[in-house]
């Protein structure tokens, strides 16, 4: 099986090493926030109709001045070694957002590296403000032997400035477990350019004039070299998910097809909307994704396809069974995802209500459909249900013009009275066809099962880019620690 993760990597990875320390994974890619301080948002459509869009937050590139310590404890604890490193860089007067952030990755790092095959290989993708200090961590880590390639990630795109020369490149960090590490360069040869071929064709007959000795390229072309030119995924692009920082499937696919074979075990703990799963997917690859964000887990699924939960893949830190649906319910485990998320987002792919404690509806879909946007209300219990509270949602979705209206409660709390209250309310029509009853009950032993309620699909892409600017500055303080 292959598995996906919610919940914060570090938790995760500790975990991972606990159960298996001698290394079990071939190949870690990673693309982790660039600490750049920003807000990473995903647009939505609004329930305002006169509104086309709300945002929610899918993650923040911020690091904490304070979170930071525990972690730099632990490492003067495993690896004194890393712990110097950041001990003497926070003396010298760096931000303290980028001592929490370089700490924060460390750890991190740290066990990645413990959790690698002898034969393995890791990458690091960040960028140029950063990639300095992140090779040190990982010469440390990797020991500077084994430090492979600093890859160059040119496109096309991307920064400009009148003071600055543009940015247009990502910097990919590549090491090995051991020097023992799998490469497969035939998997990623590319076709020669004619006037490289004309130039090595010169040289060599330059070289040995008076002789038939000419060079004969290979039939399939050659092995890259450390600057890959692959574009940045358009607006455009049928490729695009609309997830922040979604990088092209070529790029993860030349690093996979080099570092390894199928059935090895690719892993990427920042995973953020899946491009790494997707593609390992693909070019069949056991797989391990991770992400702190419910919203990146729920499109990953959607993107490897929902019907393949528990058949092809697991997802763990989302209720799995009636048990532990109800362990959310009751907040037994006082994690970070709230039981209308869980519901609301990911198993009825709709947009939660942040102002739910005043509009009488916990979340909500849009479709199009009979020339205009149509919108579906969602209203979920986590536990007993009153007839009150149920006419008085389906009162809400009449006085909302909703279309249509989803209650969702467990099945214990369905009554027949609900059911008649729900039929009478009639049908929603498309083009003057019955489509589904108005309002529709779904209880959460059905969700649980993918058995759900009939709502027609948004042609809408659901995630889109939005980059704001965190307004936290960046304090020059140094802490004594």
């Amino acid at each position: 099986m292959n598995q996906l993760y919610f919940g914060d990597n570090l938790d995760i990875l500790k975990s991972l090493y606990k159960q298996n320390k001698s290394g079990f994974i071939d190949l870690i890619y990673i693309d982790p926030p660039f600490n750049s301080k920003r807000n990473y948002n995903v647009l939505f459509e609004s329930i305002n109709l006169n509104d086309s869009t709300a945002q929610k937050e899918a993650f923040a590139d911020t690091w904490s001045n304070v979170s930071y310590l525990d972690s730099l404890n632990e490492l003067a604890d495993i690896d004194i070694h890393l712990y110097n490193f950041l001990k003497q860089i926070d003396n010298v007067g760096i931000s303290l957002s980028a001592i929490s952030y370089l700490t924060t990755m460390a750890i991190r790092i740290w066990y990645m590296h413990k959790l690698l095959n002898n034969t393995g290989s890791f990458y690091l993708h960040c960028d140029p403000t950063m990639s300095h200090y992140l090779k040190i961590l990982c010469d440390i880590i990797f020991k500077g032997k084994n430090f492979r390639n600093e890859i160059v990630w040119t496109y096309r795109g991307g920064g400009s400035s009148k003071k600055d020369f543009g940015k247009k490149h990502d910097v990919i960090l590549r090491y090995s477990k051991s020097n023992n590490y799998l490469f497969f360069p035939d998997n990623i040869r590319i076709p020669y350019q004619a006037e490289g071929l004309q130039r090595k064709d010169d040289s060599m007959w330059g070289r040995h004039k008076g002789t038939n000795k000419i060079y004969k390229p290979h039939p399939e072309g050659k092995i890259p070299e450390d600057w890959w030119p692959f574009n940045i995924l358009n607006a455009n692009d049928p490729e695009r998910v609309g997830y922040p920082t979604q990088k092209p499937e070529a790029l993860m696919e030349r690093i996979i097809q080099a570092s390894t074979k199928e059935q090895d075990l690719v892993a990427d703990f920042f995973c953020g909307c899946g491009t790494t799963i997707a593609v390992a997917e693909r070019l069949k690859r056991r797989w391990m994704g991770v992400d702190i964000s419910h919203l990146a887990i729920r499109l990953i699924a959607d993107r490897i396809g929902k019907e393949k939960i528990n058949k092809t893949f697991e997802i763990h830190g989302f209720p799995k069974d009636l048990a532990s649906a109800r362990e959310l319910a009751n907040n037994v485990k006082g994690g970070r995802l709230e039981f209308e998320e869980w519901v609301v987002e990911f198993l009825l792919n709709g947009i939660l209500n942040e102002k739910r404690n005043e509009m009488g509806f916990d979340g909500y879909r849009t479709f199009d459909a009979n020339g205009k946007k149509q919108i579906v209300l969602i209203e979920v219990k986590s536990g007993h249900v009153s007839m009150a509270q149920f006419s008085h949602f389906i009162k809400t979705v009449s006085d909302k013009n909703g279309s249509m209206g989803i209650f969702v409660c467990f099945a214990g709390n369905v009554t027949k009275k609900m059911k008649i209250i729900a039929n009478n309310e009639g049908s929603f029509e498309i083009n003057g066809h019955r489509f589904a009853d108005k309002i529709q009950i779904a209880t959460i032993e059905d969700l649980l099962i993918n058995k759900m309620p009939k709502i027609p699909e948004s042609k809408k892409e659901t995630f889109k880019k939005i980059e704001k600017k965190s307004i936290e500055k960046d304090s020059q303080i140094t802490l004594n620690l």
